[in-house]
């Protein structure tokens, strides 16, 4: 029987175990079956936490592997993060509950086509967030979707969507309006809403594609802010997340920068922010692009020529 002929790229899979239960487990297994196939080496690591799936990703990187994000949004985003600034390669599995910044790339789920594109494709530079000294690839916002993040991941009884609908439905019924001093590029806006966001991807939130025109490439970032108005009309706002058509309403602004701070400009009032679907911290925030930082195994951006896969 002939030697198989060994792949040159080899590749770490670091993995949340709570990411995606036993359907991602199953995507894991099926990849990593088509990746030995082709002659790649793939080791797999199970985190502990975020600070240790950062520091395998970074000993997998010097190793000079392939570095592989499995879960979901937060997995990604660490993982991701620790690789932002050096070259090493890096490969999302989505298989949790968001998956925004993988379906912002177009990255494949099923495990066929992601294992050819993990194989073949060329690394694509893209932009990544520095959030008050922390990298972050999706977005940063902070208000009731916040809030509403929280509640999620304080739900026992319920999962994804599900989960993040109650958690929402709470927030808002809960929310009182924000007064935030918002600075974009040392310009000084004030303003009464639901929420700000900092979007580098322009999805967030389960699939909510709350800023339409959003590029990860484009070494800017998006700020959506939602401003003030009845529970009833904020609804049809979330309703609109699903297309984008949101921001045709003159309640959502939409401004582009380099450089976004968020504050509240009144004191006594604590505000979580989130970023990649965790919550770091309270306001204020300062969000930065860092252009071209990471370079992520994905299908070309459009007007793009790449391998053929």
């Amino acid at each position: 029987m002939a030697e198989q002929t060994r792949h040159p790229r080899a590749f770490t899979a670091i993995v949340n175990p709570a990411a995606g239960g036993s359907a991602g487990a199953g995507t894991l297994v099926s990849l990593a079956r088509e990746l030995r196939q082709a002659g790649a080496e793939v080791l797999v690591e199970y985190s502990r936490g975020l600070g240790h799936a950062a520091t395998l990703a970074r000993a997998a990187a010097k190793r000079g592997d392939v570095v592989l994000g499995v879960g979901g949004d937060g997995m990604v985003g660490c993982v991701g993060g620790a690789l932002a600034g050096t070259e090493a390669p890096f490969g999302i599995v989505p298989s949790g509950r968001g998956n925004d910044f993988a379906r912002q790339l177009g990255i494949p789920s099923a495990p066929s086509e992601l294992a050819a594109l993990l194989l073949e494709g060329e690394p694509r530079a893209v932009d990544v967030i520095e959030a008050n000294g922390t990298p972050v690839l999706g977005s940063v916002y902070a208000g009731v979707d916040a809030v509403a993040n929280d509640n999620a991941n304080k739900t026992r009884l319920l999962r994804g969507s599900a989960a993040y609908y109650v958690g929402a439905l709470r927030a808002v019924l809960g929310w009182r309006p924000a007064d935030y001093r918002i600075t974009v590029d040392g310009e000084v806006m004030e303003r009464r809403g639901y929420t700000v966001v900092a979007a580098n991807s322009g999805f967030y939130g389960f699939g909510r594609h709350i800023a339409p025109d959003a590029a990860v490439d484009d070494g800017l970032l998006d700020v959506v802010i939602i401003k003030h108005a009845s529970r009833t009309l904020f609804f049809a706002v979330m309703r609109e997340l699903e297309d984008g058509s949101h921001v045709r309403r003159p309640q959502v602004e939409v401004v582009r920068g380099r450089e976004v701070r968020i504050e509240l400009a009144t004191p006594g009032r604590a505000l979580p922010y989130g970023a990649d679907g965790e919550l770091p911290g309270t306001l204020p925030v300062t969000a930065r692009v860092m252009p071209g930082a990471l370079r992520v195994l994905a299908p070309p951006a459009d007007g793009q020529e790449g391998p053929s896969l």
